[in-house]
């Protein structure tokens, strides 16, 4: 138990040095002269190389080495729990060391004068009806046990447990909630007490958690809640209950997200509350806000065009004209370049998009720009879908020639920006970085990944099967680990996961991983287009198969064959990437 981890390697910082005695700074991959195959464990002939010749399970100083436990001498426990179970975790924080007077172990000390293997012991041999008796059961020796598996041999806690569930049978019945859409509209609102209403949880009755509790608890089995995340939202559930001004009604999401100054939990709480049918989502998405924002003050009729714009933009039609939903970001574009043109319409005098001319519309674009082409596309879905709801009598837009956008040119990153990212030590951004360096994923390919994908060193996308770069496969590998160390109950089925979304089924954002690093994955994989590009020499076909993208989107990365500048970068450096098929 002595033994420390060894050292991670200088080069790559992910995995652990090849051996230790006698001194070694690299491990296998990075080898001088190599990569290099590491060799099976000596113990065990598993692949799963640590270092000095063991595996991670046959290292001492490995994170998945089994131990013995420090306080009660018990088998199973690992040195990320610093060799102590659960019990002797918990001795640890109520009890001082001292001298066993039985076994005369220095150890923690209970109330009766025994260490933990002692008392296990004599609650092992303990009769029914009588207190454990540690002279007796020591007279013949110790037994030892494994860790975390020991149970109540006289039944104390299932007589406790029969106890509650004969009172919760003798009490009446209570009524079912009955949700109602319908709601009383409160004159004014006053916020409650903070003490008050936390005392009124906790000491009033809450048929809402009655009604919840058994979609929380299987909802907690199946994603492997913590028992304090659980208790979290018993807790929020009890605060709804005292904060609801009529019984019955369905529980709003702002109401829920007002709780959590109480102590309360947003996202699990939605959770449990969809699955019972007892939640309503009246919150409001940025795109709606700015929409509000940019149209406050605007006539009525032209505001009244513009909300029929922006809901058939946002949920689609399905109705003849059919139109399909617009991305929220889109929406965000389009208002940022027409929000000055509407404005300015109204300051003019106009109450109604049916009043403006083509002339006016010409006149109304910007010089250039970004807000040129953002407002000459907005304009145009706006008065498109008028039109086909008969709001205005003609489109302005119509025969006025499209706005083009200009297309820029890629330039390549600093390759120590690269390697640094490469190198971080966050192992989640490192993979990240990896994936996308040496394959040329997109974010939101990164964000759904999950584990059945990758298999035998293959990574599965759709139809394309591509074979995992060394480097990614070694920082899979860290991941992975890190991954099992710090939600080893999670079922979240991707492969990259944080904190909110191990208790879920839900796949992170798609910048998660990348938030402390200075490259970002769109300009990443343009490196990496620009890269094959020039390996290549242009191979247009070759770069839409490798990367799924148009025609258009790879002709703008062969303009920059023809850019002096970055031919002359280019010839200077040698190609880092690896082609994903």
């Amino acid at each position: 138990m002595s033994i420390q981890p060894p050292k991670k390697c200088q080069v790559c910082q992910v995995n652990r040095v090849a051996w230790t005695n006698p001194r070694m700074d690299f491990c296998y991959s990075c080898l001088p002269g190599g990569p290099v195959a590491p060799p099976p464990c000596r113990s065990c002939g598993s692949p799963d190389y640590f270092s000095q010749g063991q595996c991670t399970r046959c290292h001492p100083g490995a994170p998945l080495h089994v131990g013995a436990c420090r306080g009660c001498l018990a088998w199973g426990v690992y040195r990320q729990h610093s060799w102590l179970c659960w019990s002797c975790r918990w001795w640890r924080g109520h009890y001082d060391i001292s001298t066993c007077q039985f076994c005369g172990r220095e150890s923690r000390i209970n109330g009766q004068g025994a260490c933990r293997l002692c008392w296990e012991n004599a609650r092992f041999h303990q009769q029914v009806g009588r207190a454990p008796d540690l002279e007796a059961a020591l007279r013949f020796g110790q037994q030892l046990f494994l860790a975390n598996l020991q149970y109540d041999q006289t039944g104390a806690a299932r007589r406790r447990m029969a106890r509650e569930r004969e009172l919760r049978e003798q009490q009446p019945a209570h009524r079912a909630v009955e949700a109602t859409e319908a709601r009383q509209l409160l004159l004014f609102r006053m916020q409650p007490g903070h003490g008050a209403l936390k005392q009124r949880a906790l000491t009033q009755d809450s048929p809402l958690l009655r009604h919840c509790e058994p979609v929380l608890r299987e909802h907690a089995d199946r994603n492997s809640w913590s028992p304090r995340q659980t208790n979290s939202v018993v807790h929020t559930l009890k605060l709804l209950e005292a904060a609801q001004e009529w019984h019955g009604q369905k529980i709003l999401a702002s109401d829920i997200a007002a709780s959590i100054r109480y102590g309360g939990t947003l996202l699990s709480t939605v959770e449990v509350l969809d699955a019972a049918g007892l939640f309503t989502d009246d919150r409001t998405t940025a795109v709606e806000r700015y929409f509000a924002k940019q149209t406050a003050g605007l006539p009525e009729p032209m505001l009244g065009q513009l909300q029929l714009w922006f809901d058939v933009m946002l949920n689609g039609s399905t109705t003849a004209p059919r139109r399909r939903a617009r991305k929220e970001e889109t929406i965000h574009l389009h208002i940022q370049g027409m929000a000055p043109i509407w404005r300015d319409w109204a300051d003019r005098g106009h109450n109604s998009l049916a009043e403006i001319t083509r002339q006016q519309f010409v006149d109304s674009l910007p010089g250039t720009g970004s807000n040129r082409v953002f407002a000459d596309q907005g304009m145009r879905s706006v008065f498109d879908i008028l039109k086909s709801r008969k709001r205005v009598f003609a489109n302005p837009t119509r025969g006025v020639p499209v706005t083009s956008t200009k297309a820029t040119i890629p330039v390549p990153l600093d390759t120590a920006k690269v390697r640094e990212a490469l190198n971080s030590p966050d192992v989640t951004a490192a993979l990240a970085v990896a994936l996308v360096a040496f394959h040329g994923l997109t974010s939101p390919q990164l964000g759904a990944i999950k584990l059945t994908d990758i298999v035998d060193g293959q990574l599965t996308l759709g139809d394309k099967v591509i074979p995992l770069a060394r480097p990614v496969c070694s920082r899979l590998s860290a991941y992975l680990d890190h991954r099992a160390r710090t939600w080893p109950n999670t079922l979240n089925p991707h492969l990259i996961i944080n904190r909110k979304t191990a208790p879920r089924a839900t796949p992170t954002s798609k910048l998660f991983a990348w938030r402390n690093l200075d490259v970002k994955p769109q300009a990443l994989r343009d490196d990496r287009i620009l890269q094959e590009i020039f390996a290549t020499g242009g191979d247009v076909r070759r770069i839409c198969d490798f990367f799924g993208m148009g025609i258009d989107a790879a002709t703008r990365y062969t303009a920059a064959l023809g850019h002096p500048d970055l031919n002359a970068e280019s010839s200077d450096q040698t190609p880092r990437t690896q082609n994903p098929t």
